[in-house]
């Protein structure tokens, strides 16, 4: 094994790596992070090939705190050496921008899931698959083909956790949208296909939140969604993009996120472990909107509110919130006010709103959630 060909030099007790300074104040974190555990990251940054000491480099420079202090130096090699073993292979994964491969090939997670070694073990599950694609585009639509039955594993609520491994989705044979999201993620960067895996904290249309898969296209020159179960109309179809075209991006809950193994500032919301910031994320909301149709094209929706007690309205103030996204300030109607008129707000259609009053008896704060109909141009909304 060749060793790396630049000097480590101890300086105000980090150890700075003078071919890459970008990544200098990065590893220099993780090294302190790292605890008892720096040992290992020092080995793994002096062993790695001199081919690969950029990518060591850089997955080092951001690690998650908690990887630092547990990975060891066995894994991390043997991750980014599969790792440039598929850039080296694979035609598509040649044409890839260095950053992009950095960024979505060679880290070993997506998320927060467990660190499983998984890289050696899904190169050799599905290079066999993709051996005789020609484009990149049929060695994507190879892997998505064929990962239920190289996995076994099945969409399933009774699953253990949400943020499964790949091998914790596999011992059980089902798992969650998320797991299923990590598991073909994991295929993808195993064969050398830029991936990461995307994610609605909560829908604006329904209940509930959705992850699924981006691909980076080396014709489009740009990023592709797709699922574990495909659109059989291939990249960027699917059942998902009417409920995406109406998200929020100005909502922190209502937003669509990539993620993202550089910092970016901004962070995936986990919704199982919400506390958890330390998965980076970019929000690529508008161009779901965009995708689906959304923009300027949405159908508009009247929330008309008044507050009855009896028969009798009465004036409270009312807030209209989509997530946490305050819409609209005012108040309900007086009882002289004509019946027609009511505290209205333009909302759109098909979309969850919240109301939110203080009960004039009591001085309590409440809050009613409404869903706006889909096939009709206002909504009354009652309080009492």
């Amino acid at each position: 094994m060749l060793m790396m060909s630049f000097s480590i030099q101890l300086l105000d007790g980090a150890e700075q790596f003078s071919k890459f300074p970008e990544y200098q104040k990065g590893i220099a974190r993780s090294l302190k992070q790292a605890g008892s555990n720096r040992a290992e990251l020092i080995k793994a940054l002096r062993h790695a090939p001199t081919e690969q000491t950029k990518g060591m480099q850089f997955l080092i420079a951001y690690m998650p705190g908690h990887d630092c202090k547990l990975l060891k130096a066995e894994f991390l090699l043997s991750n980014v050496a599969w790792a440039y073993k598929a850039r080296n292979t694979y035609s598509w994964a040649k044409k890839v921008p260095e950053d992009i491969f950095l960024n979505d090939i060679l880290p070993y997670a997506a998320l927060n899931e467990r660190r499983d070694n998984w890289r050696e073990d899904f190169y050799k599950r599905f290079s066999k698959h993709v051996i005789n694609a020609k484009t990149q585009i049929e060695a994507i639509k190879a892997v998505n083909n064929a990962i239920m039955r190289e996995v076994k594993v099945k969409y399933s609520t009774k699953r253990k956790k949400p943020d499964q491994s790949p091998y914790e989705s596999m011992e059980q044979g089902r798992a969650s949208c998320t797991g299923l999201s990590i598991l073909l993620n994991s295929a993808f960067r195993a064969v050398g296909i830029p991936s990461r895996v995307v994610g609605i904290p909560m829908w604006t249309t329904k209940r509930g939140n959705h992850n699924w898969v981006e691909v980076w296209t080396t014709e489009q020159k740009r990023w592709q969604f797709t699922e574990y179960y495909p659109d059989k109309n291939g990249l960027d179809h699917g059942w998902l993009l009417g409920d995406a075209a109406k998200a929020n991006e100005h909502s922190y809950y209502h937003s669509i996120y990539s993620s993202s193994w550089k910092s970016t500032g901004h962070h995936f919301p986990l919704v199982w472990d919400m506390h958890r910031k330390d998965v980076p994320a970019v929000n690529v909301t508008r161009r779901y909107v965009m995708l689906g149709g959304g923009i300027g094209g949405e159908s508009a929706c009247e929330l008309r509110i008044q507050y009855l007690i009896g028969n009798k309205r009465m004036v409270v103030p009312v807030s209209v919130y989509q997530g946490d996204v305050k819409l609209m300030v005012g108040e309900s109607p007086m009882p002289t006010d004509d019946m027609n008129r009511y505290f209205s707000v333009r909302v759109k259609m098909g979309q969850i709103y919240q109301i939110a009053w203080k009960d004039p008896k009591t001085g309590k704060a409440k809050r009613l959630q409404v869903t706006t109909p889909k096939d009709k141009a206002w909504l009354v909304v009652t309080l009492e």
